[in-house]
């Protein structure tokens, strides 16, 4: 039960997998003139590997570096810094209002922040004219005026990687030929291969994000990770029409992850044992020794308390998947077919198991859940969605809990007739 309690806990949390919570340094300068950049400025991205103590870290972060040593300037803007504190921010997190700053930090104290995580930070120096350096500067720092800071921050769609791409863009003379990843990807694959490290926050995300999740996607919607567009500045160019140039001069290791057996992608593997899939069968067997109990020595009331907490969780669940659905501005959260196994009228049901004058109306909606859930097994792979096996366990918990009310129903119902007398039959 335990992990049934995690997993709700997950699914308020699921949508928290790509920022990283700096908090901006209250000294941090807000330049408010453009200063002319030096011809030996350098403007280059950062990006941070994936760090797996905090969930909203799991995806590594971008920001972009000015550093110009003889105007004394040394800035990296944040376009990942969110206030838990503001007004109403879970409530506006879960409806996807969340907005997002970006903020000038000192490189010296945004270095330090990783350094104290143990995360690695690598840099590209990109080959710029000097018209394009400060075009780059000057749009980072008008973006950073309190009049402009704030952004309606998306995880797939606008976030901290895809906005300095989108500013080089704008400012660089010339289109931008990224390396490619020939490969056949969904929204729901690069979550996947992110978030290895906490499987139950790979569950939640699973459960929320629906079908237009498994969308084969575009090379650019993959930049929406920081390491992907890392790799997609690698060999780069940029292309006009009289000149060709490498979109990089270099790239640097400024830092070193401090565990050396990492994930491909930057986090660590995970014990099977702690797992979803784990948890899961445990529960299908909790429930089906619960079931023969009950069955054998007639112990409804147990039953009833079982099937209170188990559809009560089931139904919470189902209310997070329903207003994500309908009331989000969220992506790839509408339509979600993990509402037919998990939906808000089990918690409706879950509070009227104790009330005796509403048996029959009880046994309708056993039946009815039970025929969905079958009907929802037998047609799985023929749903346009990404199921994972995971769920499955789940699903049978809820499925022979309703069949078992079912049979009991109409044993209770078979004595009943049998104890009347013939002509009451």
């Amino acid at each position: 039960m335990h992990k049934l309690k995690l997993l709700i806990i997950l699914l308020f949390t699921s949508s928290f997998i790509l920022q990283s919570n700096i908090q901006a340094d209250n000294n941090t300068p807000i330049m408010m003139g453009i200063t002319p950049l030096s011809d030996s400025a350098q403007v280059s991205l950062l990006t941070s590997t994936p760090w797996n103590g905090a969930i909203y870290a799991l995806y590594g972060h971008t920001a972009i570096r000015v550093n110009d040593t003889i105007q004394n300037i040394d800035l990296v803007y944040n376009y990942g810094v969110f206030n838990f504190n503001a007004p109403n921010f879970l409530y506006r997190f879960v409806k996807g209002e969340t907005d997002y700053i970006v903020l000038p930090v000192h490189y010296e104290y945004y270095l330090e922040e990783y350094k104290s995580r143990g995360v690695g930070v690598v840099e590209q120096v990109f080959n710029l004219t000097q018209e394009e350096k400060q075009a780059i500067f000057d749009a980072l720092v008008i973006n950073s005026l309190p009049e402009n800071r704030v952004y309606r921050y998306n995880y797939f769609y606008d976030n901290c990687s895809t906005r300095p791409r989108d500013i080089v863009e704008k400012c660089i003379k010339g289109k931008i030929e990224y390396t490619p990843t020939n490969k056949k990807q969904t929204y729901r694959d690069l979550v996947h291969e992110h978030s290895k490290a906490q499987p139950w926050s790979q569950f939640g995300i699973d459960l929320v994000i629906g079908a237009d999740a498994d969308k084969v996607i575009t090379d650019r919607q993959k930049d929406f990770l920081p390491l992907y567009l890392m790799n997609a500045y690698e060999g780069a160019i940029v292309q006009n029409d009289t000149i060709q140039r490498g979109l990089l001069l270099s790239t640097n290791h400024l830092l070193e992850p401090a565990k050396s057996s990492l994930h491909p992608t930057g986090v660590n593997e995970y014990s099977p044992v702690n797992s979803p899939f784990v948890a899961g069968c445990i529960l299908l067997f909790i429930t089906l020794l619960v079931s023969f109990i009950v069955y054998i020595n007639k112990w409804v009331v147990l039953g009833k308390i079982y099937d209170t907490l188990l559809f009560l969780i089931a139904g919470l669940a189902g209310c997070i998947i329903f207003f994500l659905m309908f009331f989000s501005e969220h992506p790839c959260t509408n339509p979600n077919w993990n509402i037919a196994w998990l939906n808000p009228l089990q918690l409706v049901f879950a509070l009227l198991f104790f009330v005796k004058s509403l048996s029959k109306l009880l046994n309708v909606y056993h039946f009815i859940n039970f025929v969905v859930l079958l009907a929802f097994l037998l047609a799985w792979s023929l749903i346009p969605q990404q199921l994972e096996i995971v769920f499955i366990p789940y699903i049978l918990s809820l499925m022979v809990r309703s069949l078992m009310n079912i049979t009991s129903q109409k044993k209770t119902k078979k004595r009943a007739d049998y104890s009347l007398p013939k002509r009451a039959r």
